[in-house]
């Protein structure tokens, strides 16, 4: 994270590395002042996120710096997919340490550039300091919806049908493949580094789910959000959630690997609700994304998030990541 090698001062680094990065946003004003305008399309509304990544809490220090950027951005790209929002750009404040060197920088912004051209989003503004603590970096990232159709942690009625995108657990497997805890797995690993913002599933769910989330830190404690704020229960089938062929091969050979899938979190999947009559609807859907969008629970009258493997529910160790 840190070396030899030159160091330019703040003006010099944003104007070299970062003022690239917000073209095709005038607004940003290329970097030039201390705010940016954003423009709103008629009959839509803003949508804002942010999240402040730290090294040796929410990625390894020695992780490559392009891909620490991707994965600043694409969480909270994540939060707006959840939202089912477009979208429009992010702000992107760091708080390096006195020793972190160019050559790590330049890495850093290759790996945001790539991801600010894939997803057509560009860097309005931010800031750039540094102290003795570990590298932290925040994003706060802007993005539009029609307005009224936003789509919320609240709505989940009982009755209907709790289903999530892709596949769950990925992510924490890969971490514990980088810790030495599980075989070694890159497709698992790769999940860890490079979260897949859902943003077509979000846009497409707008109208359909009554209440939808990503899941960041862990399926079970998110779910458990779309509960409190729906004041509803919900009931997960544990054998219903989708695996990737290498979590299969994870839990198979050690089965407390589920708590993992259900609680390590990292997965930056959705997790969304949908009416019973309508989840007919979800093949088609799913076919129209290429993406699967798996049925795992139900939403319940009551409180709370249970687990159920063949009708029995079960003790969970870990439910998910708290911050405090």
């Amino acid at each position: 994270m840190s070396g030899e090698g030159t160091r330019r001062g703040e003006f010099e680094l944003i104007a070299a590395l970062f003022q690239p990065l917000s073209k095709g946003a005038p607004g940003a004003l290329g970097l030039t002042d201390d705010a940016a305008l954003i423009d709103v399309s008629p009959g839509h509304q803003l949508v804002t996120t942010v999240d402040t990544l730290i090294a040796g809490v929410h990625f390894r220090a020695d992780d490559p710096p392009e891909l620490i950027a991707r994965k600043a951005l694409r969480v909270n790209l994540s939060d707006l997919a959840a939202k089912g929002a477009r979208p429009v750009g992010f702000l992107h404040a760091l708080a390096l340490n006195t020793d972190t060197s160019d050559s790590f920088l330049e890495r850093y912004a290759q790996g945001l550039g790539a991801d600010v051209r894939e997803f057509a989003v560009p860097l309005l503004g931010g800031d750039t300091t540094s102290g003795p603590g570990p590298l932290a970096i925040t994003i706060t990232a802007f993005g539009e919806v029609k307005a009224g159709t936003m789509l919320l942690r609240s709505g989940a009625k009982p009755g209907d049908v709790l289903c999530v995108t892709g596949t769950i657990g990925d992510g924490a497997l890969g971490l514990a493949c980088l810790n030495g805890a599980l075989t070694r797995s890159d497709v698992l690993i790769e999940r860890y580094h490079l979260p897949r913002p859902r943003f077509k599933a979000g846009q497409a769910l707008v109208g359909f789910a009554t209440a939808c989330l990503d899941i960041s830190d862990g399926l079970v404690a998110d779910v458990g959000h779309i509960a409190e704020t729906s004041h509803i229960g919900v009931v997960i089938e544990r054998d219903k959630i989708p695996l990737s062929a290498d979590a299969r091969a994870a839990v198979a050979q050690d089965p407390e690997t589920w708590d993992l899938v259900l609680g390590g979190g990292d997965d930056y999947e959705l997790a969304f609700s949908v009416p019973a009559s309508r989840a007919g609807e979800l093949p088609a859907l799913a076919e129209q994304l290429g993406l699967a969008l798996t049925p795992i629970g139900t939403i319940v009258a009551g409180e709370g998030v249970t687990v159920t493997v063949q009708g029995k529910s079960v003790a969970l160790t870990r439910r998910g990541y708290t911050h405090r």
